[in-house]
C-alpha cells in the first residue's frame, strides 16, 4: 500500500443495519463523520450515496473490509466487498463514476468507540466515527487496491 493523492472522498463502514459515513475535503485535511445511513435496498442506498457524493463532490468511495488477523476475508468482509461492488454498479447506472477502493478495517469500531467515547452507541454515530477512521487510514496509507484496476479480491 502507498498513500493516494488526496481528493474529496466518502468512506463507508458497512453494517447489516446501518452504514457509517464520513467525508473529507478535496485536500484530505479535514475528515468529518456524517450522519449514518440506515440500510434499505442496495439501490436506494446507492441513490442516497450518489446524491451525497454529488453534493460533496466526492471522487471515490472508501469501503472498509474487516479482514482477520491473517489478512483473509471474514464473512462480514465478503458482505462489504459484495455490497461495495453493487454500490459501484448502481451508482454508475445513475451516470456517476465513483470508483470504490478498499481499506482493512480491522478493529476500527473498537478504536472509534474508545477515541470518541461511543461505547454501546446504537444511533449510528459509532458507525460514522469508524468510517472517519477508515478515511484517515486511506489518506495516510492508501488502498488495498487502486481505483479501476482488476481487483485483487476473488469474485463472490
Amino acid at each position: 500500500m502507498h498513500p493516494c493523492p488526496p481528493c474529496s472522498a466518502l468512506a463507508l463502514d458497512v453494517g447489516r443495519k446501518r452504514i457509517g459515513v464520513a467525508g473529507c475535503d478535496p485536500l484530505g485535511v479535514t475528515v468529518t463523520p456524517l450522519p449514518a445511513l440506515h440500510r434499505r435496498s442496495t439501490e436506494l442506498d446507492a441513490q442516497s450515496l450518489a446524491a451525497l457524493a454529488l453534493h460533496r463532490q466526492a471522487k471515490l468511495l472508501v469501503v472498509g473490509l474487516p479482514l482477520d488477523a491473517a489478512q483473509q476475508l471474514t464473512p462480514q468482509a465478503r458482505h462489504s466487498l459484495r455490497y461495495g461492488r453493487l454500490l459501484e454498479r448502481f451508482i454508475a447506472a445513475q451516470g456517476l463514476v465513483l470508483p470504490v477502493v478498499w481499506v482493512n478495517e480491522h478493529a476500527t469500531s473498537w478504536a472509534a468507540a474508545d477515541r470518541f467515547g461511543l461505547k454501546k452507541d446504537r444511533s449510528g454515530r459509532l458507525d460514522s466515527a469508524a468510517a472517519a477512521l477508515l478515511l484517515e487510514q486511506w489518506l495516510r496509507e492508501g488502498s488495498l487496491n487502486e481505483p479501476n484496476p482488476v481487483s485483487p479480491f476473488p469474485p463472490l
